[in-house]
């Protein structure tokens, strides 16, 4: 099942992605984006808890 003529590394000549030409690049920049905004959001949350606790 290897797509060249021999199993080794040595007859590869350049980067192999399999997902192109398909959804997948995109449904990966999505899931990146959407775990970039989560990981603001909470943080943004986590951060304005704190600083209600000094502005009191």
């Amino acid at each position: 099942m290897f797509p060249y003529s021999e199993a080794s590394w040595s007859v590869v000549d350049g980067a192999m992605f399999i997902g192109w030409g398909t959804a997948l690049p995109g449904i990966t920049t999505f899931l990146a984006m959407v775990a970039c905004v989560v990981v603001l959001v909470i943080g943004q949350r986590s951060e304005t808890a704190k600083a209600k606790k000094f502005d009191k």
